[in-house]
């Protein structure tokens, strides 16, 4: 072999260990490329792992959050639905004073409009001072205040029963008070009902034995004054035995009136008519009040009553003749309406007149025995009224008339109900 061919040869064998380095070189560049790519795909998982972890408990933080407040949202939707639907009246006042709550309820038996109340509660409570007045209480001594009746000037709602009480603080810190009332109206008139029926029957006896030897009395005078005969009697004492007589049937029906009054009453119950009732005291003054010029109508919605026809007739008779003597007395042209009209089981019948109203003195005592505006009146025509519609379970009420005038409310229990 040549030079130039051991030359060649050696050339192929550098050549040959440089490619093999340059290979292996390439492989573990290679190896180390797929190791970090192996590596990374292997933090990537991890990473992405932790991502979707993080994400699942922020998500679950979502949900119970959520959760959270829709339960917040519907016991807030249920306690204010619980305080709308309530028939007493409910009142929160904060430390400052102010009203953080007033109910439905409790505006309709304030008759305070719908608005949202946030004043100072005296302001708030300007028409029903008593009440006012257990808040203030309950707030300056940081003490409950149980079951208490307070009476209200004026407005549907007369007597309201109270309770009130502080609201404390985890450590016993009075900071606010919660008060509750309710409408106590009816409760109160039937109490006056019974207390008067009460009145009634002791007046009747202690009064009955006196009024009945008194007409009798009454009657012997009278009696011997028609004995007297006028035509023989000297002309100037005619008037004078004719006053007599007159006066003594004047006092007679009187007593009689009073012994009427004063006397129990047994009714005879059955159903009776109101409509009919109506027209027939209408008819009974129709007349005079076409006389005067004016006129009397019946309107409205009647029904029939569990009652004594008789008493009932009377009642009314003495209403609308009530009626028509005030305007008489006073110089007006009576129109006079008997309306009624029906709630449920109530039936409510006004008298309705255009005379000059109650005088303030007399109104607080109108229903009263001889308690009368006119002249010749004996004060027991009203009083009469009372007595029989008591005595069937009703009542009746005297209202002004905003144009002038008067109305007498008699409500009572449709039959087969009772007067709540």
């Amino acid at each position: 072999m040549t030079r130039s061919g051991y030359l060649l040869l050696g050339l192929t064998g550098i050549v040959g260990m440089l490619a093999a380095v340059l290979a292996f070189a390439v492989l573990r560049l290679f190896a180390a490329a797929k190791a970090a790519a192996k590596a990374e795909r292997g933090q990537g998982a991890e990473t992405a792992f932790m991502a979707a972890a993080v994400e699942e408990a922020v998500q679950r933080l979502r949900d119970q959050e959520r959760a959270m407040k829709a339960r917040a949202e519907a016991s807030e939707r249920l306690s204010s639905e619980i305080i709308a639907s309530m028939t007493s009246g409910l009142l929160v006042v904060g430390e400052d004073r102010h009203v953080r709550t007033l109910n439905p309820a409790g505006r309709k038996l304030l008759a305070l409009p719908e608005a949202e109340w946030s004043a100072d509660f005296r302001d708030v409570l300007a028409g029903a001072a008593p009440l006012a007045d257990v808040v203030d209480e309950c707030l300056s001594s940081a003490r409950p205040i149980v079951r208490r009746t307070i009476a209200l000037a004026g407005g549907g709602t007369s007597h309201l029963g109270v309770t009130a009480s502080p609201i404390r603080d985890e450590a016993g810190r009075a900071h606010g008070a919660i008060c509750l009332f309710s409408d106590l109206s009816e409760i109160a008139e039937l109490e006056e009902q019974l207390r008067l029926k009460d009145s009634l029957a002791r007046l009747g006896e202690l009064t009955a034995g006196i009024a009945h030897e008194f007409r009798n009395g009454l009657a012997t005078i009278h009696g011997y004054a028609r004995l007297l005969d006028l035509d023989r009697l000297p002309a100037d004492c005619r008037p004078y035995v004719q006053g007599i007589r007159e006066e003594t049937e004047a006092l007679g029906q009187v007593v009689t009136n009073f012994l009427n009054f004063a006397r129990p009453t047994e009714l005879t119950l059955a159903p009776v008519d109101m409509a009919s009732i109506a027209e027939r005291a209408a008819d009974e003054i129709r007349g005079e009040a076409t006389t005067r010029g004016g006129g009397v109508h019946v309107r409205g919605e009647f029904a029939a009553v569990d009652g004594d026809e008789i008493l009932l007739r009377q009642a009314f008779s003495n209403l609308c003749r009530n009626a028509l003597e005030a305007c008489a007395d006073a110089g007006i042209t009576p129109h006079i309406a008997i309306e009624g009209s029906r709630e449920d089981n109530l039936l409510r019948i006004s008298v309705i007149d255009n005379g000059p109203g109650i005088r303030d003195a007399i109104a607080p005592r109108m229903f009263r025995p001889f308690v009368t505006s006119k002249a010749r009146g004996t004060g027991l025509g009203l009083a009469l009224v009372q007595k029989i519609v008591v005595t069937h379970n009703g009542r009746v009420t005297a209202q002004p008339e905003p144009g002038g005038g008067t109305r007498l409310v008699v409500t009572l229990p449709v039959a087969g109900t009772t007067l709540a």
